[in-house]
Parts: C-alpha cells; sequence; structure tokens
C-alpha cells in the first residue's frame, strides 16, 4: 500500500472520474412559466376568464337587482368552472400520455 493507503494499481489507472455535472436551467419568471403553460393548454386560461367575466357580469346584476339573471349567471359560473376543469385534466392527461424528450 502506498503512503496514503491507495493501492499500487488504483495509482495506475489514474484519479477517479467525476460524474458528469447536472444540466443548468435558466431561472424561469412568472410571466415566462405563465406563457409557456398558456401554449400547452390555452383551454385553461380561456375557462379561468370565462368563469371571471360571468362571475363579474353576475354580481353586476345581483346589485343592480335583477335575481333571475343574478341566478342564471351564477349557474354559468358553475358551467364555465367544470368546463375549466375539465380542460385541465384533459391537458395533465395528453402532459402524462406524451412521451418524455
Amino acid at each position: 500500500r502506498g503512503s496514503h493507503g491507495v493501492t499500487p494499481a488504483a495509482m495506475a489507472t489514474g484519479p477517479p472520474e467525476l460524474p458528469p455535472l447536472p444540466p443548468v436551467f435558466r431561472e424561469e419568471g412568472f410571466r415566462d412559466k405563465f406563457l409557456r403553460k398558456t401554449r400547452e393548454n390555452p383551454l385553461v386560461p380561456l375557462g379561468c376568464l370565462c368563469t371571471a367575466a360571468v362571475l363579474a357580469w353576475g354580481l353586476v346584476s345581483f346589485k343592480r337587482g335583477n335575481v333571475r339573471r343574478s341566478q342564471l349567471l351564477m349557474r354559468a359560473r358553475v358551467v364555465a368552472q367544470g368546463f375549466t376543469v375539465a380542460a385541465l385534466l384533459g391537458g395533465m392527461a395528453v402532459a402524462a400520455a406524451r412521451p418524455r424528450q
């Protein structure tokens, strides 16, 4: 054995190989991530916008005293939310079925 507990055979092969460096990813900001996710599944933001618009319209109708329209719009909001959730789940299913790169 050598002076530091290393066998002569290990010294003959050279220094041990270092593991490969992990890939370096650039920091993704909120805007970049939002745009990437919107491109991946454009129906989710569309559903969110529809839900917010119907909710706002329903609240305005309620404030103006049009209870019948307000109730109809709150039901429409639930439908829009259901569409958004379905779009989200559909996008997740498509992403899971897509082969990894």
